[in-house]
């Protein structure tokens, strides 16, 4: 019975009136144990009419089996499966067990989404998850993943959790509503008809807590003449000890075999009556049920099982001994011999000590897990094989396996934890440098750069001689977090740990030795000799694109040494890759680096885009930590274009990165800050000053170079701009970069007067020629705009000016345009804003939407692509149409290019 949850039921009332009009959406109901959460679900899916409704629990002893709370929600929708895009359907099968392979977690999340939203075609869908603090990660993974794409679907999906578990549901970002206490007139609704005092009654709602279970059940086990208030109450009330200890005492005073029969059930995760039968037989208990049902601790429906409560399941449990418990896990064992994970898991709970064939049947359950997508459960049975296996070399390699597992569920923490463990015992060359290289990962990942930097170095000296592959990619891996400042105390080479290869070796292989050769040279500003050798590289993989570990360090190459062009064509091949096989992580990698060159180019609407994807990505998937970079990213343009979202972009990222450590990109973010600091503080020279010579990144302060020696001028410290100016032109010197070349003649003009000034602004001008990067080219049309109005040539600036407004607009830098403006002005001639085209007005999701379907890309695959239903793609292009008045894709198709906004689009477009 529901009572004070007007509220509650108020809000699920308009999850489900929502999701019946195409605007989907998740609610979390969290409240403590007993406080009604199971009953407000319950009376949901009563009220849920016209609606198809698949549901699903989370249970504590199943937690380790992958996809096993999704397998029992999706059995309902299986027939759908057939209409899958092809890659979701796949991945999905694996995942929830019913075909072999390789299963990818996010094509598989993609896939429930994309099940649930085809149901939803024909009627709208209620998902319903209780117990969710208990779900097991793969499943909560997928069903959390689905939650925050829902916002065009005709689909709700309800949770229920319960507050201060070990356990929890990370759903902080999703809607909430919490069950408190209740009393007064909704305590005498639960309590029925029984004669209650109102003293009794608020004696015992302040003993509970107001908690509704509790004061049921402590109602029951009460004398009508105690509720009546005619006869004293117990002291201490019968549960002071907590709700589980009710359930307790009901279960001592069942016989024996009654209560060896409750024991198997708590620790059954089947639910299914024959199998808790059968197991109880083995204890001889089988005849046991009709005892435990009459006590109204179990109920039986047709041929499942349930507890009447799950703290029954915990209370009885958690009472028995360890002897009970290992007895009652062998006998689920020997009834489950079919089932293998749920049999082995049962076997493990079961041992005490070390069992070789335990260990082998948990490491095929951890085989099959990863091979599914199901990298949390893998780590969970190799860590316990581990345990179980008396060898300290083989117990090493199950926690390597362990840790490799935990870190590609994105669990760092856990991982990492693994992988210390796993160094004890590790002695074998080989897998001791897949140990130091997983480590130095992590590390340089996710923590300290120098600390991940100094273990991938161990790795690939330990690789050296025992396996060339790896000792080579470590060692490239090594040279490039050099060049971002990375340092060990250890004097090794990163040069003497690859192996020269012969001339005659693959390409690929000679164009890893010209990176790792580029990578050095660059770490000590030898720019010459990496100019030299990235060009090798580049030039030995040509057209050849493999999205693997050479492919990402071409792009970090073009990176270091200002090759936009090439920059924006390796990333926009790497994201077109990753995202027609649907490999999330690859897409945030490729979308967050691609942005750093957008931003560089002035392609600001589309960086936008990209860092706005990449941050819901990493939300979406509960990666936290991850969403710094574009965090940070979106403040700088924010920023650059004048917008006040600066300020609030800016705190975000600096949270985020206060609380989640960022390894190898928390120099880039740190220096994004100061730099969208710099440029806030405007014509505040010292403020801008201070934040902008904190920038120690390479790349971002060559970026950031103009702000940088403007700023510096300007605050009177010539000798600031002095040496950043010989630091650039010593960068262009070596690599003949034509934004280089075009900045440093910035800086020197900044630095002269008169015709020396012109002239090497002029200089700057013809170098710009040659650059893609337009926010640079339009400072430098102002600078000599402003240079020749104040030399009363105000006929010679007006062309100049104009240029830069022309510039400005296009970039949306609205402060820069309006001084630009006001500039012209002062020239004489009157500064008309031109016309933005509004395509402009798209949002993010919008312009990705945009891009993909003028390439011809079906719905279906557009939603594969963005990580979306097909539903959400069709939202967004409707939109798309009325903002840039089409009516079709073909009209769409063939806007002409000056219709969009240039940056909208792929280089291949």
């Amino acid at each position: 019975m529901l009572a004070g949850r007007e509220a509650e039921r108020a809000a699920i009332a308009a999850l489900l009136d929502a999701a019946g009009s195409a605007r989907g959406g998740a609610l979390v109901v969290r409240g403590v144990a007993g406080s009604g959460k199971s009953t407000l679900l319950a009376d949901a899916v009563g009220s849920a009419a016209g609606m198809t409704v698949v549901r699903t629990q989370g249970v504590e002893s199943e937690s380790p089996l992958a996809f096993a709370a999704l397998q029992r929600l999706l059995r309902p929708l299986r027939a759908r499966l057939p209409a899958l895009p092809a890659p979701q359907r796949t991945a999905l099968r694996a995942a929830l067990g019913e075909a072999a392979g390789d299963g990818d977690r996010f094509l598989a999340f993609l896939g429930v989404l994309s099940l649930l939203a085809d149901a939803a075609e024909e009627s709208p869908v209620l998902v319903v998850v209780d117990d969710a603090h208990w779900l097991d990660d793969a499943s909560a993974a997928a069903l959390l993943f689905a939650a925050r794409r829902l916002q065009a679907e005709r689909v709700a999906l309800l949770f229920a959790a319960r507050d201060g578990d070990v356990h929890d549901l990370d759903a902080g970002d999703l809607p909430t509503v919490v069950l408190g206490g209740v009393g007064g007139e909704d305590a005498d609704t639960l309590l029925g008809a029984r004669e209650i005092d109102p003293a009794v009654r608020d004696h015992l709602v302040t003993a509970t807590g107001g908690n509704p279970l509790a004061l049921v059940e402590l109602a029951g086990v009460l004398t009508g003449d105690q509720l009546a208030g005619r006869a004293p109450l117990p002291a201490p009330l019968p549960l002071t000890g907590g709700v589980e200890r009710g359930f307790l005492d009901r279960c001592r005073r069942l016989t024996a075999a009654a209560q060896r029969f409750l024991l198997v059930a708590a620790a059954d995760d089947t639910s299914r009556l024959p199998v808790v039968v059968d197991a109880a037989r083995h204890l001889d208990a089988g005849d046991a049920l009709d005892e435990v049902e009459r006590a109204g601790l179990v109920r039986v429906e047709g041929t499942g099982l349930s507890l009447h409560h799950p703290l029954v399941r915990s209370a009885v449990y958690r009472a028995a001994t360890s002897a009970q418990r290992r007895a009652v896990h062998r006998a689920l064992a020997d009834v489950l011999a079919a089932d293998l994970d749920r049999r082995a898991w049962h076997l493990a709970a079961a041992a005490d000590r070390p069992d070789e064939a335990v260990v082998a049947a948990l490491d095929a359950v951890a085989e099959r897990a990863a091979a599914r997508g199901g990298h949390e459960a893998a780590a969970a049975a190799w860590a316990r094989a581990a345990e179980l296996t008396s060898g300290s070399e083989a117990r090493g390699r199950r926690l390597y396996l362990a840790a490799s597992a935990a870190w590609s569920g994105a669990h760092p923490w856990r991982a990492a934890a693994l992988a210390t463990a796993a160094g004890a015992g590790v002695t074998d060359p080989p897998l001791r440098a897949q140990l130091l290289a997983l480590q130095g990962q992590i590390e340089w990942t996710t923590g300290s750069l120098d600390d991940g930097y100094d273990l991938v170095l161990q790795a690939a000296q330990a690789a050296s001689g025992v396996d060339p592959a790896l000792a080579r990619q470590l060692a490239v891996v090594a040279s490039t977090l050099a060049v971002f400042g990375a340092r060990s105390p250890r004097a090794v080479d990163p040069g003497a740990l690859m192996p020269v290869p012969a001339p005659d070796a693959p390409a690929r292989v000679r164009a890893a030795a010209a990176l790792l050769r580029g990578f050095l040279a660059a770490a000590r500003r030898d720019w010459t000799a990496a100019a030299g050798s990235f060009r090798e590289a580049f030039a030995l993989t040509g057209t050849e694109f493999v999205p693997d570990h050479v492919q990402r360090n071409l792009g970090i190459a073009a990176l270091v040494i200002g090759d936009d062009e090439r920059g924006l064509r390796l990333h926009e091949r790497l994201l077109t890759a990753a995202r027609r096989a649907g490999a999330l992580d690859l897409v945030e990698y490729a979308l967050t680096r691609g942005a750093q060159f957008q931003i560089a180019v002035g392609a600001w609407a589309e960086a936008t885009s990209a860092a706005t994807e990449a941050l819901r990505l990493a939300a979406g998937t509960g990666r936290a930590g991850m969403t710094a970079l574009p965090t940070a990213q979106l403040a700088l343009l924010s920023a650059r274009r004048g917008d006040d979202a600066a300020e609030r972009q800016v705190a975000e990222a600096a949270a985020i990165r206060q609380a989640h450590q960022g390894g190898v990109t928390d120099t880039v973010v740190v220096d994004l800050l100061h730099w969208a600091r710099g440029v806030r503080a405007g014509r505040q020279s010292a403020t801008a000053l201070h934040h902008l010579v904190q920038i120690t990144e390479p790349t971002i302060r060559r970026l950031a170079a103009i702000d940088c020696l403007e700023v510096a001028v300007q605050a009177g410290r010539d000798d600031v701009a002095r040496a950043w100016v010989e630091e650039l032109a010593a960068f262009a010197a070596g690599t003949g970069a034509p934004a280089a070349v075009a900045v440093a003649e910035h800086g020197r003009a900044l630095l002269a007067e008169g015709p020396a000034a012109e002239e090497h602004l002029r200089r700057a001008l013809t170098a710009h020629a040659g650059s893609l990067r337009l926010p640079d080219r339009a400072r430098t049309e102002l600078a000599l705009g402003e240079f020749l109005r104040r030399a009363r040539r105000r006929v010679d600036a007006r062309e100049h000016l104009r240029a830069a407004l022309g510039l400005f607009d296009d970039l949306g830098a609205v402060s820069y345009a309006a001084r630009a403006a006001a500039e012209l002005r002062a020239s004489g001639e009157t500064a008309r804003r031109r016309d933005v085209s509004t395509a402009t007005d798209l949002s993010p999701q919008e312009r990705q939407v945009t891009v993909l379907v003028r390439q011809g890309l079906p719905t279906r695959d557009v939603a594969a692509q963005l990580f979306l239903s097909p539903r959400t793609v069709e939202f967004h292009l409707r939109n798309v149409f009325a903002k840039l008045g089409v009516s079709s894709r073909a009209e769409l198709a063939a806007l002409p290019l000056d219709a969009l906004p240039l940056d909208a689009l792929p280089l291949d477009a």
